[in-house]
């Protein structure tokens, strides 16, 4: 992995950056990030993992360990990130009629990785 510089914010984020597994190995490059500044919500980034189409990958915000001027380093082994997800719509408002519509194994992964931020314990896995 070259000098990725000091580190940086989503924010300062462009397109072209280098996104590289937590072991170094390069996955591609940035192809746009996922957020609302507004209210300072960082939401992932899209990653361009091949010059063909369908090479975009996702990887959630949990899933970056750091951003710096010249690089993005996930949280994943390269393993891991190679089976990262393709993006998808995200609509803007979500409605559950029923108890039925939750996906209740989704609810809780993200439950569990809020509570690893809140609480620091998903900081040393990183």
């Amino acid at each position: 992995m070259d000098d990725l510089g000091a580190p940086s914010s989503y924010l300062a984020l462009a397109p072209g950056v280098a996104v590289f597994a937590r072991d170094g190995e390069k996955l591609g490059e940035v192809h746009h990030v996922l957020a609302d500044p507004d209210v300072d919500v960082f939401d992932g980034i899209v990653i361009d993992s091949s010059s063909l189409p369908g090479g975009l990958r996702f990887a959630d915000a949990v899933q970056v360990a750091q951003i710096y001027e010249r690089g993005v380093v996930l949280a994943l082994s390269l393993a891991d990130a190679e089976r990262l997800p393709e993006p998808s719509d995200n609509p803007g408002t979500l409605e559950a009629t029923g108890v039925e519509d939750v996906d209740h194994s989704e609810l809780r992964e993200k439950l569990r990785r809020a509570w690893e931020v809140v609480s620091g314990e998903g900081l040393d896995k990183r």
